[in-house]
């Protein structure tokens, strides 16, 4: 029996097209005539590689697709003839099968620009148009874009309006190649936007593109081309197919392009700018070769159910698609639903559908489809038979499940735009009347034309293109079948994608866990690094360099940090806040050396004590008397004190205090050992004009207070004039140094340059006198301690110029404490010594026992055994305190200790008394 209806379709449609009425696929009458353009075989068939004869060749492969989009335009104009919209006017329609080929699309253009009722099929060739009446008024199609230039360009020779339901290509928009063209969907400059967005945000910049060698697909790669380049994606491989299957070398192009995405094992994600045909054979293939990945459909083909159909389709991965928004689709699927009862009379598409479903009868649902697809390709194009068991033709619902919501829409909309130009055109005019208007008339209203589908309202833009949007749907797998479901929409406005729910949210996070990069993904804290590859998208991952960072992924340059404030160390993704450092009060340093300077503060207030309670003894008063002991000592307590200044947070009054109380004080603690320093001197000089020199320059009040003073006014000057104050120091790439800048470093150096200068007089004066009574040698313990000061500051000068950070202060803390303590352990702990310890060496007539051994010493020549213990006692009574001559009395004091010892040798010894006065003794 199948044999037998295969042999009668075979037969009945091997006639060839005699009359260019045959060539017409369906047809109703009307005043007003509209064309359409479909392709309901997807090829035609040739024996030859080149055709021979220029004659219509006949079509096979049924499409059901593109069939219910004839019927989609079929219906929309019933429902306009059976409304209001046009009172008295009719419309009607041819419908030509393009077969997917431009040469039967041509024929069919020419078919709607030949002189309307005429007898002879003719166009007739005019300079102008103008009052010409073509067959039809309009054109509905074609679907290809490629076709639809093709025709475009012969319809502008009459202006007549082209409304494409399907075709996008962006080169369509250009009004000047293409005025009388229109769409009502939106042209690929937005579908390829939308996925070079959706690509970007998926986190993809690794893919593939598949494409037809067309006005179509040259136009889409190149545009989605410079889209994916705005989104830092790239392209790894562009394959191109023929752009119709009747190309013999389409098998072997499928092949190499298959062989392609194996190669490139990187690329899973793979744009498809395909027809519907082309993808079919490709995932046919795909699959054998279990090729799994991430298909992007263009609109062409995203809810094609034949390819939807395909067996074990989900082997292929997941493929996310474009479509055109829907409509209402309940007055459509209640068509379909009675198309059984159709009349089939000059619907030649409709006969030979109900022929290739009743030959499938037996067949499965799930293949049914592949059924009418195989027998078709064995037929012609039109059967003339009589109707065969219509009960078979709704079977299930089997059409609806093949309609493709968005292009049914597209569909309608493009007929609703037609009927409600004609019916703005045809209030003034009898359209009843071939003639009423030509078609560059009803041109001029359609672009200004304000439509509707029910529920919203549309126009065309200034391309004549509807800019409805998108659709983003995805292919899941429910209850075992296949379906199309909604993931998202794509407002071209906002270039942004709206999900409709949580689940489809969901679905649209996944696609990130796919991964299609030529790549790693640089992590943050990571930078990409250009390779020897042509492609941006192929690169290294390197760490940021220190004090850079990125916080994101695949960065292409890691940021600066603002180094004043901030730092990052390497492979950083954030900068951290620099921590303010200085050498606080916590510190373990800080608090030694606050350790030492109170242990020093305690030493001072020990020896004042000391000295209090023994100011009555020789080597008290020797000393200077308690006047100067207590100014070296207050010296010594404000040099410890001033150490504190150094400590804690910097603030401008410790910065200008710490180095003036130093300076200040120290300097009056050196100007008191110089002075004593000069008395020892003048005491023991043996040169009579040098010892005239002294006593003329020896004035204590005077001398320590010139000496001061001028250390006073260097200070005082560089507070007025270049004060210190707090700096942050931002050079150490981690911390910021709070520290205090000298504000003058030519005034820093003189304060401590003229103590320097103090110093070394001091040592000068006080070495001369170093080889006095070993008891009392108060100038070898200066001269010492005049080394220790000299041994600190020329340490200190390299370590302060080399020494960085927080510890810096500290620096010249320990240079103060080693030069404090230097001067007060050499001056003033001997003395204690002597005091606590050695108590009868502290009397009158030990000291001068001392002196005189020493003046008997030095008087090389001289005997000076016969002086009595009686005049030691003379001389004791003589250096009695309470006596007003003070003759052993401290510095304030007129008179030396050589005066005493003077008045010794004068009582005692007459010899000794002649040479004696060239000597000497200094007291301690």
């Amino acid at each position: 029996m199948a044999l037998l209806i295969i042999f009668l379709i075979i037969l009945a449609t091997s006639q060839s097209c005699h009359t260019p009425d045959d060539f017409v696929a369906i047809t109703s009458p009307g005043h007003i005539m509209i064309g359409g353009l479909f392709a309901i075989h997807e090829k035609m068939l040739s024996s030859d590689d080149r055709p021979r004869r220029p004659q219509i060749q006949k079509c096979v492969g049924f499409e059901i697709s593109a069939f219910l989009q004839a019927l989609a335009m079929i219906h929309s104009i019933e429902v306009i003839n059976n409304s209001t919209l046009l009172s008295g006017v009719k419309l009607g329609y041819e419908i030509y099968d393009s077969c997917t080929e431009v040469t039967a699309a041509v024929a069919a253009a020419l078919r709607f620009l030949s002189n309307f009722n005429c007898s002879g099929e003719t166009v007739n060739f005019q300079c102008d148009y103008s009052s010409y009446t073509p067959r039809v008024k309009a054109v509905i199609g074609a679907g290809y874009s490629e076709i639809s230039m093709a025709v475009s360009r012969m319809l502008n020779l009459q202006l007549m309006p082209q409304v494409s339901y399907e075709s996008t290509a962006e080169i369509l928009s250009d009004k000047i190649r293409f005025p009388s063209f229109l769409r009502t969907v939106p042209s690929d400059f937005y579908q390829t936007k939308a996925m070079a967005h959706l690509i970007q945000q998926s986190g993809w910049n690794w893919i593939g593109v598949i494409t037809t060698d067309d006005d179509y697909g040259r136009l889409a790669l190149n545009t989605f081309a410079i889209q994916a380049a705005a989104n830092n994606v790239c392209i790894a491989f562009k394959e191109v197919l023929p752009a119709f299957l009747s190309d013999n070398t389409i098998e072997v192009r499928i092949n190499q392009t298959l062989e392609k995405i194996v190669a490139e094992a990187q690329v899973n994600v793979i744009v498809v700018f395909l027809r519907k045909f082309h993808v079919f054979n490709l995932f046919t293939k795909a699959i054998e070769r279990k090729i799994n990945k991430l298909w992007i459909a263009s609109d062409n083909w995203s809810t094609a159910t034949k390819i939807i159909t395909i067996p074990n389709v989900k082997k292929l991965g997941k493929v996310v698609g474009f479509t055109f928004r829907r409509g209402n689709m309940s007055s459509f699927h209640s068509f379909l639903q009675t198309l059984h009862m159709y009349p089939k009379n000059n619907n030649k598409p409709l006969q030979e559908f109900a022929v290739l479903f009743s030959a499938c009868k037996h067949i499965k649902d799930g293949d049914l489809s592949q059924c009418i697809s195989n027998y078709s390709h064995a037929a012609s194009t039109y059967d003339t038979t009589k109707t065969i068991e219509n009960h078979f033709f709704m079977r299930n619902d089997f059409l609806w499940h093949y309609t493709e919501p968005g292009l049914i829409h597209s569909i309608q909309l493009a007929v609703f735009a037609l009927g409600h130009a004609v019916r703005d055109l045809c209030q003034a005019r009898d359209c009843q009347k071939p003639n009423a208007f030509q078609p560059w008339e009803l041109l001029a209203v359609l672009k200004n034309v304000t439509f509707t589908d029910g529920r919203n309202s549309f126009h065309f833009d200034a391309h004549g293109d509807l800019n409805t949007g998108y659709d983003v749907v995805l292919w899941k797998e429910i209850n075992g079948l296949m379906t199309v479901t909604k993931m998202a929409e794509y407002d071209l406005q906002h270039d942004v994608f709206v999900t409709t729910s949580q689940e489809s949210k969901r679905e649209f996070g996944k696609l990130k866990q796919i991964l299609s990069k030529c790549s790693k993904e640089c992590s943050p804290g990571q930078m990409k690094k250009a390779t020897g590859s042509q492609h941006m998208c192929c690169y290294d991952c390197v760490s940021c360099p220190e004090n850079h960072y990125s916080n994101q992924t695949d960065m292409d340059h890691c940021l600066l940090c603002n180094n004043e404030t901030h730092w990052a160390p390497v492979r950083s993704t954030t900068c951290f806040e620099k921590e303010v450092e200085y050498l606080d009060w916590d510190d373990s340093l800080a608090l030694l050396l606050i350790a030492l300077s109170l242990l020093g503060i305690t030493f001072v207030l020990a020896i004042g004590i000391i000295f209090t309670r023994n100011l009555n003894t020789p080597v008290v008063k020797s000393s200077g008397g308690l006047t100067v002991c207590y100014v070296m000592l207050i010296c010594h307590a404000l040099n410890f004190a001033s150490t504190g200044f150094f400590i804690g947070e910097p603030q401008d009054f410790t910065c200008k205090t710490r180095q003036t109380l130093f300076g200040v004080s120290f300097t009056l603690c050196v100007s008191c050992i110089l002075m004593k320093s000069l008395k020892i001197l003048l005491a023991f000089s043996f040169d009579p004009k040098l010892k005239t020199f002294l006593k003329c320059l020896y004035r204590p009040v005077p001398i320590v207070l010139t000496c001061t003073g001028i250390q006073v006014i260097i200070c005082t000057l560089w507070l007025v004039l270049a004060a210190p104050a707090v700096e942050e120091n931002i050079s150490l790439p981690r911390v910021i140094i709070l520290e205090c800048e000298e504000g003058s470093l030519l005034a820093f150096g003189t304060m401590l340059g003229y103590i320097a200068f103090l110093a070394f007089v001091c040592f000068l004066f006080a070495f001369k006198g170093r080889k006095l009574p070993e008891n009392y040698n108060e100038a070898k313990f200066l001269t010492f301690s005049m080394l220790i000061y000299f041994i600190a500051w020329i340490t200190f000068i390299p370590v302060y110029a080399t020494t960085f950070g927080k510890y810096l202060p500290a620096v010249e803390i320990i240079v103060i404490l080693i030069s404090n303590y230097g001067i007060l352990c050499c001056t003033f702990f001997p003395k204690c010594y002597v005091i606590l310890c050695k108590q009868k060496t502290n009397t009158k007539s030990a000291f001068l026992q001392v002196v005189y051994n020493y003046s008997s010493h030095s008087a090389d020549t001289l005997a000076l055994s016969h002086v009595s213990l009686g005049t030691i006692h003379h001389v004791t009574a003589i250096t009695n305190p309470s006596r007003n001559d003070n003759v052993t009395g401290c510095p304030s004091s007129n008179h030396s200790l050589a005066q005493v010892f003077t008045h010794i040798v004068r009582e005692d010894a007459t010899k000794v008394s002649k040479t004696w006065h060239q000597k000497r003794s200094s007291s301690i």
